[in-house]
Protein backbone atom coordinates (compact mmCIF):
# COMPACT_ATOMS: atom_id res chain seq x y z
CA UNK A 1 0.00 0.00 0.00
CA UNK A 2 2.38 2.42 0.97
CA UNK A 3 3.71 2.81 -2.82
CA UNK A 4 0.93 3.14 -4.16
CA UNK A 5 0.38 6.06 -1.41
CA UNK A 6 3.43 7.70 -2.23
CA UNK A 7 2.55 7.92 -5.41
CA UNK A 8 -0.54 9.62 -5.13
CA UNK A 9 0.71 11.64 -2.67
CA UNK A 10 3.07 12.79 -4.63
CA UNK A 11 0.91 13.60 -7.80
CA UNK A 12 -1.81 15.03 -5.50
CA UNK A 13 0.85 17.38 -4.53
CA UNK A 14 2.46 18.18 -8.49
CA UNK A 15 5.54 17.40 -7.25
CA UNK A 16 8.47 15.11 -8.60
CA UNK A 17 10.22 12.27 -7.11
CA UNK A 18 13.08 15.07 -7.39
CA UNK A 19 11.02 17.52 -5.18
CA UNK A 20 9.68 15.09 -2.71
CA UNK A 21 13.81 13.84 -2.64
CA UNK A 22 14.61 17.22 -1.45
CA UNK A 23 12.15 17.56 0.90
CA UNK A 24 13.10 15.03 2.71
CA UNK A 25 16.85 14.31 2.47
CA UNK A 26 17.30 11.37 0.34
CA UNK A 27 17.64 10.51 -3.81
CA UNK A 28 15.43 10.45 -6.28
CA UNK A 29 16.18 7.02 -6.98
CA UNK A 30 15.23 6.24 -3.28
CA UNK A 31 11.68 8.05 -3.67
CA UNK A 32 10.85 6.40 -7.15
CA UNK A 33 12.05 2.59 -5.62
CA UNK A 34 9.66 3.54 -2.86
CA UNK A 35 6.96 4.21 -5.19
CA UNK A 36 7.56 1.24 -7.80
CA UNK A 37 7.36 -0.94 -4.56
CA UNK A 38 11.50 -2.14 -4.93
CA UNK A 39 12.13 -1.28 -0.99
CA UNK A 40 9.96 0.69 1.53
CA UNK A 41 11.24 3.73 3.64
CA UNK A 42 12.58 3.11 6.89
CA UNK A 43 10.85 4.66 9.70
CA UNK A 44 12.42 7.61 10.26
CA UNK A 45 11.76 8.51 6.10
CA UNK A 46 7.98 7.39 7.12
CA UNK A 47 7.80 10.02 9.16
CA UNK A 48 9.38 12.84 7.49
CA UNK A 49 7.38 11.54 4.51
CA UNK A 50 3.68 11.75 6.64
CA UNK A 51 5.01 15.17 8.59
CA UNK A 52 5.62 16.39 4.44
CA UNK A 53 2.53 15.39 2.83
CA UNK A 54 0.31 16.55 6.45
CA UNK A 55 -0.99 12.73 6.57
CA UNK A 56 -0.74 9.83 9.58
CA UNK A 57 2.01 7.87 9.58
CA UNK A 58 -0.95 4.95 9.63
CA UNK A 59 -2.66 6.83 6.57
CA UNK A 60 0.97 6.62 4.43
CA UNK A 61 1.40 2.72 5.31
CA UNK A 62 -2.47 1.38 5.16
CA UNK A 63 -4.81 3.81 3.64
CA UNK A 64 -6.47 2.12 0.78
CA UNK A 65 -8.38 4.50 -1.18
CA UNK A 66 -11.88 3.92 -1.79
CA UNK A 67 -13.72 5.57 -4.52
CA UNK A 68 -13.45 9.63 -4.58
CA UNK A 69 -12.39 9.37 -0.70
CA UNK A 70 -8.37 10.09 -1.37
CA UNK A 71 -6.11 10.02 1.96
CA UNK A 72 -7.34 12.74 4.55
CA UNK A 73 -4.79 15.29 6.11
CA UNK A 74 -3.52 14.09 9.71
CA UNK A 75 -6.49 15.01 11.75
CA UNK A 76 -9.41 15.31 9.15
CA UNK A 77 -11.42 12.60 8.42
CA UNK A 78 -14.49 11.37 6.36
CA UNK A 79 -16.53 9.84 8.09
CA UNK A 80 -19.05 8.56 5.96
CA UNK A 81 -22.81 9.94 5.03
CA UNK A 82 -26.04 10.21 7.26
CA UNK A 83 -29.74 10.57 6.49
CA UNK A 84 -32.07 12.52 8.48
CA UNK A 85 -35.25 11.37 9.37
CA UNK A 86 -38.53 13.06 9.67
CA UNK A 87 -38.06 14.18 13.02
CA UNK A 88 -34.86 15.87 11.83
CA UNK A 89 -32.62 13.63 13.87
CA UNK A 90 -29.50 11.53 12.71
CA UNK A 91 -27.33 8.73 13.71
CA UNK A 92 -23.59 9.79 13.69
CA UNK A 93 -21.59 7.23 12.38
CA UNK A 94 -19.51 4.93 14.39
CA UNK A 95 -16.14 5.77 13.28
CA UNK A 96 -17.24 9.25 14.25
CA UNK A 97 -18.39 8.31 17.82
CA UNK A 98 -15.21 6.44 18.22
CA UNK A 99 -12.32 9.22 17.15
CA UNK A 100 -14.45 11.70 19.08
CA UNK A 101 -14.99 9.53 22.05
CA UNK A 102 -19.07 10.32 21.56
CA UNK A 103 -20.94 8.26 24.01
CA UNK A 104 -25.05 8.26 24.43
CA UNK A 105 -26.38 11.03 26.87
CA UNK A 106 -23.71 13.29 25.59
CA UNK A 107 -24.34 16.97 25.70
CA UNK A 108 -23.75 18.16 21.50
CA UNK A 109 -23.50 21.88 20.67
CA UNK A 110 -24.63 22.22 16.86
CA UNK A 111 -22.38 25.33 15.40
CA UNK A 112 -23.81 26.82 11.66
CA UNK A 113 -22.22 28.60 8.79
CA UNK A 114 -24.65 29.16 5.96
CA UNK A 115 -21.57 28.99 3.21
CA UNK A 116 -19.86 26.36 4.99
CA UNK A 117 -22.24 24.20 6.78
CA UNK A 118 -23.00 22.97 10.24
CA UNK A 119 -20.39 21.51 12.63
CA UNK A 120 -21.16 19.19 16.43
CA UNK A 121 -18.93 19.27 19.03
CA UNK A 122 -19.05 18.10 22.61
CA UNK A 123 -20.65 20.74 25.01
CA UNK A 124 -17.69 20.11 27.92
CA UNK A 125 -15.56 21.33 25.29
CA UNK A 126 -17.22 24.33 24.26
CA UNK A 127 -17.96 25.03 28.21
CA UNK A 128 -13.90 24.64 28.80
CA UNK A 129 -13.00 27.11 26.14
CA UNK A 130 -15.64 29.23 27.27
CA UNK A 131 -14.34 29.23 31.00
CA UNK A 132 -10.60 29.65 29.86
CA UNK A 133 -12.10 33.25 28.10
CA UNK A 134 -13.53 34.14 30.70
CA UNK A 135 -10.83 33.06 32.78
CA UNK A 136 -7.98 35.37 30.70
CA UNK A 137 -11.15 38.10 30.60
CA UNK A 138 -10.85 38.58 34.27
CA UNK A 139 -6.99 38.93 34.45
CA UNK A 140 -6.35 41.72 32.26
Amino acid sequence: MINKNLRTLRKRNQLTQEEVAEKINVSRQAVAKWESGETVPDINNCKALADFYNVTIDDLLNYKEEKDAPIPPKGKHFLGAVTMDEQGQIVIPQKARVIFDLHPGDDLIVLGDEEQGIALMKADIMIDFMNLVQESIKEK
